[in-house]
């Protein structure tokens, strides 16, 4: 038995809350995103695990946030904000490996006053395909390893 919401209706399943989410904001494309952080008018979050940036590589510039710090991270009032989360008017692009993560990360940056939040339709993976500056990325050393 699937559980009602109080109005008696089911909740919306993820496709449709992804399509709610969206229409709330303006995704970014590819090139727009490499182009806005070109010019320092966007700041990149990828928000991608470990092992995908090991894999695919980095986005140069982009700031690397895990998906379970990105609020504490972003936060501009927040005591353990990134130094480039300066303020509520800050645009973020956040990019995770496809484009659907990054979209209820958007969505959660929108409830913490970050109005000019949006993410990467596509992801990474659009990001790449589209051509753009992508670095080779290595495992994550193993702590004491340099001595």
């Amino acid at each position: 038995m699937a559980a009602t919401g109080s109005t008696g209706q089911l909740p919306p399943g993820i496709d449709e809350l992804l399509e709610r989410v969206r229409d709330g904001y303006e995704r970014v494309g590819p090139r727009e995103a490499y182009e806005a952080a070109r010019a320092g008018d966007a700041l990149l979050v990828d928000i991608r695990y470990a092992a995908l940036r090991e894999r695919d590589g980095l986005i140069p510039g982009a700031l690397v946030v895990e998906r379970n710090e990105l609020e504490w991270r972003l936060d501009p009032r927040g005591s353990h904000r990134a130094p480039e989360a300066t303020g509520h008017d800050l645009r973020i692009v956040v990019i995770c490996n496809e484009g659907y993560a990054s979209t209820l990360a958007a969505e959660s940056l929108h409830r913490l006053g970050l109005h000019r939040a949006t993410d990467l339709a596509g992801g990474f993976q659009a990001w790449r395909t589209a051509g753009l500056p992508v670095t080779v990325a290595g495992p994550a050393p193993f702590p004491g390893a340099d001595r």
